[in-house]
Order: structure tokens, then C-alpha cells, then sequence
């Protein structure tokens, strides 16, 4: 295991930086708990000469913990329901999946 793999690891297992979830399949129905870094930048879209500013809702979900989602999986954090929107990219080491997500 690398350093930086060994790193995302501890991130991902502390209380103030992760928080646990359940991930459940679209197509099978399989639950699996993993733990995700939640991010929730501003997104600027622009519209003719307009900028629209919006929410937007992300989660980091280590690769270990969720090797393939797919869009229309769910994520469960708490009492609240994701819809997994657009491909998921993983990082450059191959470790993390940055997830965009909508409510369902």
C-alpha cells in the first residue's frame, strides 16, 4: 500500500472529515455502507449574458469501498436520498470516486 493510499485511509476513517452512508444499486438492490467526504461547492452556469449560481451537492467515496457506481445508484447519508447524476472520475491515483449527486 502507498503512502498516499495509507493517507486517503485515515481521512476517510475520521469522524470530522467522513461521515457513513449506504450506497444501494439501481439495477440489483445491493446495499453496501461506505463512508464519503461530502462537498457542496456553488456551480456557475452561464445563460446568454447571465451567470446562474447554484447548489450543487458532491461526495469523495473511497474506490475500495464502491469499485463501480453508476448513475441512478443511490447514496444515503442520514435521512437524506442521492441520485449518483453523470459519470463518476476518479481521482489520479485511482483511489477516489468524486461523485455529483441530486436529491431523490
Amino acid at each position: 500500500m502507498t503512502a498516499f493510499a495509507t493517507a486517503m485511509d485515515r481521512i476517510f476513517a475520521h469522524p470530522s472529515m467522513a461521515v457513513a452512508a449506504v450506497w444501494i444499486s439501481a439495477t440489483t438492490s445491493e446495499e453496501r455502507p461506505i463512508r464519503v467526504i461530502r462537498r457542496a461547492p456553488d456551480r456557475i452556469t452561464e445563460f446568454g449574458a447571465g451567470r446562474i449560481v447554484s447548489d450543487s451537492m458532491m461526495v469523495d467515496v473511497r474506490v475500495s469501498d464502491l469499485p463501480d457506481p453508476r448513475p441512478g445508484d443511490l447514496i444515503v447519508i442520514g435521512t437524506d436520498s442521492f441520485a449518483i447524476q453523470g459519470e463518476p472520475v476518479r481521482d489520479r491515483e485511482r483511489l477516489v470516486w468524486t461523485v455529483d449527486l441530486r436529491p431523490a
